[in-house]
């Protein structure tokens, strides 16, 4: 990431960071295979693609917990098609961080699709956001502490 103080960062930098599949599903899979991919993955959620691979949804750990559990469908023959997010708020890959932290925050997500001119490149989600803050606060501290001791 850049230094704190220079530009903000976008949604790309954290994609080339992560260097890391999407993670996908279809929508004639079932609710317990999709479960078992996000488990063995350790992941909050999964783009669910249509023909052709384009994404019609999400299925995300609320999904299960609201649609699933909550109405007492049986996850082994419930299809992810019947359960999943299908109205997805997505970014573009030169979207600011703070746009994206805005996005989640207001629409009360935590799984955020980049999608460019090719198609969807990624994931955004919520623990991307925080890491990155985490790490440039970090090197805040460090320039600090390096300018008071190299000024005593």
């Amino acid at each position: 990431p850049p230094k704190p103080g220079g530009p903000i960062s976008t949604v790309v930098e954290i994609l080339q960071a992560k260097g890391e599949r999407i993670h996908t599903v279809s929508p004639s899979n079932t609710v317990l295979e999709a479960v078992r991919i996000m488990n063995e993955h350790r992941i909050g959620g999964l783009v669910v693609v249509g023909e052709s691979n384009k994404m019609v949804g999400l299925f995300t750990e609320r999904d299960l917990l609201t649609r699933v559990v909550g109405k007492g469908r049986q996850p082994e023959t419930t299809t992810v098609a019947e359960v999943m997010t299908t109205e997805v708020v997505a970014c573009r890959p030169d979207t600011t961080l703070e746009a994206c932290a805005t996005t989640m925050t207001e629409k009360r997500i935590r799984h955020l699709p980049v999608e460019g001119p090719e198609g969807l490149m990624g994931i955004v989600t919520i623990g991307d956001l925080l890491a990155y803050r985490v790490q440039e606060q970090r090197a805040t501290i460090e320039q600090l502490t390096n300018f008071v001791y190299q000024n005593r």
